[in-house]
């Protein structure tokens, strides 16, 4: 069951926000809406979406998610470009998590790029 207030840290419920891009009603306008969405997606388990939404260059042929980490937490911390009239995007983030109930948190400068028209993930920096 999907939860009720969106993982990704806006105040929308997650059906309302990052749910809709999962189910595909809706593209990514900007590089931090997809770094929210993918946020979500290991949040909610969603590999499809995941791996729908990574630059085919370095696009994993599968994704195993560890089943013992809980996403619980996404903090923005710089954005550049990203934008509408941008061709290319980072978002610098820090995602909080619990592992068997130990709290830890990872950072990462994520690279996003417009393919066609939608951002992908395009690793990291």
């Amino acid at each position: 069951m999907p939860p009720r207030s969106c993982p990704c840290g806006l105040p929308a419920s997650y059906e309302e926000c990052c749910g809709k891009l999962h189910r595909g009603e809706a593209a990514a306008t900007i590089a931090e809406q997809l770094m929210r969405s993918r946020f979500t997606a290991f949040a909610v388990g969603d590999t499809a979406y995941l791996l729908r939404t990574w630059h085919p260059a370095d696009r994993p042929a599968r994704l195993d998610l560890d089943k013992r980490i809980r996403w619980t937490r996404l903090e923005i911390l710089e954005t550049t470009g990203g934008s509408v009239v941008h061709a290319e995007g980072t978002v610098r983030f820090r995602a909080h998590y619990n592992d068997r109930g130990r709290p830890g948190e990872m950072e990462e400068n994520s690279r996003f790029v417009r393919v066609d028209g939608r951002w992908l993930y395009a690793g990291a920096i």
